[in-house]
């Protein structure tokens, strides 16, 4: 075990609760950096396919193999999206934006440059507003804003490919040349369930203007985590940064475990080193990869192959030809309703919480069951849609250790569940039994109704007046004892005689009512 792992065990037993004992004296300060593949057909500067999983090397340009006499070409769809993905941020986008060569030297780079934009990037400035809502870890939602520093375009580097057992590292170029936008957020975060909020904003934002895929098992979207403490009071420390961090919540975990892990390592006098750190997600630690003590020099000089792009900010008046010349206002005009707009139209529109908002937008596939199920009848209650989705349908999902995104379950489907709710023909336990037999459904392109698994399980709601009044008499007579406690003044007797009820009926009768008639009985 490494210094610092022995340094940040002994921390952690020391402390029953070390993240409240150490907040009061330590302040973190977390800055992201998020690099997004742009959703184009082709690369940035060729017109090799952009196609994640191909054969490698069969999505490469003579360009992108960096063959002498070959020169860039800009995509303009790139810019497009980046313009849009600057706009919904609040970016001021530029009029004049260059481009430069990056300097470093790696197998899979090989012009030995990145292009990149470093002196002037398609935009700045800008802010992200997100919810930070973990439920069972944050009590109540509160909103977070990040400053976005600059959003540049540039282009990926290719992929080395090791083999362990023949002892040789190969190159695919397919990824070579790939569109991405980096986004430079300022160091406002101070928590890991932060950095992850932002993040996942961030998806629903990219997913919604359809500028990335944001699937981050492919690498369509990393994460750069820069975090530093220090005390109260005094200058910032020294900050490290973690690379290539692969999922949303591996994000809120390796910066919650870098910072404990800095926290440690000063308390026990120890110094924090200026470092590039990778996140270990088997072993939930993060790992030194290189030290940053000596700054790079990666000798940026402006690209001589590419002009200044030139952007239009303001409407024109006159009939002008289109040709490649990008109209921000007009592109402006395209941009979708966003998460934040989306939570608060369904709070003014339907009265939901703001926790309830927040648990449907977040989740892309969630929501999308939400306003199918309205749309498919005007009479469904949105607040009844809603519990129904986040308490049974997740409950379900979880137990199943199934994502949304798994789910084959039809909003036509959950719907009829949702109605024969309202309707007082099923309860919730057997609502959940009904979802599970269409999980565990052989075929999913069968459209199973769930009318037809209720009535041959027989699992209609007993409201029957006469029934549930026999039920009630039976439990009466069985128990004397119950019954002559809650007359003399125990009246939670009156919930042990009806989980009788609930017990006789196997939990199939309207509960409400045989609570009322049981207090009728027994006067």
């Amino acid at each position: 075990m490494s210094l610092s792992n022995r340094l940040l065990c002994r921390y952690f037993s020391s402390s029953k609760h070390p993240a409240k004992n150490t907040r009061t004296k330590w302040k973190s300060v977390i800055g992201l950096e998020v690099h997004a593949q742009l959703n184009t057909k082709s690369k940035l500067f060729s017109g090799a396919r952009a196609t994640f999983g191909a054969a490698p090397n069969s999505c490469v340009a003579l360009f992108d193999a960096s063959i002498p006499g070959t020169l860039p070409m800009l995509n303009k769809n790139a810019v497009e999206l980046g313009v849009r993905t600057a706009l919904a941020l609040g970016c001021n986008v530029n009029a004049v934006s260059m481009f430069d060569r990056k300097h470093y030297f790696y197998a899979d780079l090989p012009n030995g440059y990145q292009i990149t934009q470093q002196r002037a990037p398609l935009a700045q400035g800008g802010a992200l507003s997100f919810p930070v809502f973990v439920p069972g870890v944050t009590k109540t939602p509160y909103y977070k804003t990040a400053r976005l520093h600059q959003l540049q375009l540039e282009q990926d580097s290719g992929k080395s490919l090791h083999d362990p057992i023949e002892r040789k590292s190969l190159v695919d170029l397919n990824r070579a040349g790939i569109p991405l936008i980096e986004l430079v957020f300022e160091p406002d975060l101070e928590t890991g369930e932060e950095a992850a909020a932002l993040v996942k904003e961030l998806m629903l934002i990219l997913t919604r203007l359809q500028s990335c895929t944001c699937k981050m098992e492919d690498g369509a979207l990393r994460v750069d985590a820069n975090i530093s403490v220090h005390l109260e009071n005094t200058p910032l420390g020294t900050r490290t940064e973690v690379k290539n961090i692969g999922s949303v919540r591996a994000v809120a975990q390796a910066v919650d475990y870098e910072i404990q892990r800095q926290i440690a390592v000063l308390d026990n006098g120890g110094k924090i080193h200026n470092e590039t750190r990778a996140w270990d997600s088997a072993a939930k630690t993060t790992v030194a990869m290189r030290d940053k003590e000596v700054v790079q020099d990666y000798r940026f000089m402006p690209e001589p192959n590419l002009p200044p792009l030139h952007l239009r900010l303001h409407k024109s008046t006159e009939k002008e030809s289109e040709g490649d010349v990008i109209d921000v206002p007009k592109l402006g005009d395209t941009i979708p309703e966003l998460p934040e707009q989306t939570r608060q139209r369904i709070i003014q529109m339907h009265q939901l919480s703001s926790a309830i908002a927040i648990t449907l937008v977040n989740d892309i596939t969630l929501h999308e069951y939400f306003r199918c199920i309205l749309e498919g009848s005007s009479g469904r209650s949105p607040k009844l849609v809603a519990n129904f989705l986040i308490n049974e349908l997740l409950t379900i999902l979880n137990r199943n250790k199934l994502d949304t995104t798994d789910c084959h379950v039809t909003s036509d489907q959950l719907g009829t569940i949702v109605d024969m709710l309202q309707e007082n023909q099923l309860n919730v336990q057997y609502a959940r039994r009904v979802l599970q037999e269409l999980l565990a459904s052989a075929d999913e392109r069968l459209a199973v109704c769930p009318r037809e698994i209720v009535s041959t399980n027989r699992w209609f709601l007993i409201t029957d007046e006469a029934q549930i009044s026999q039920y009630c008499a039976d439990v009466i007579k069985r128990h004397p004892k119950l019954v002559d406690k809650y007359r003399k003044g125990k009246e939670k007797m009156l919930y042990a005689l009806a989980g009788e009820v609930a017990k006789d009926s196997e939990e199939k009768i309207d509960m409400a009512r045989a609570v009322e008639l049981l207090k009728e009985m027994l006067k």
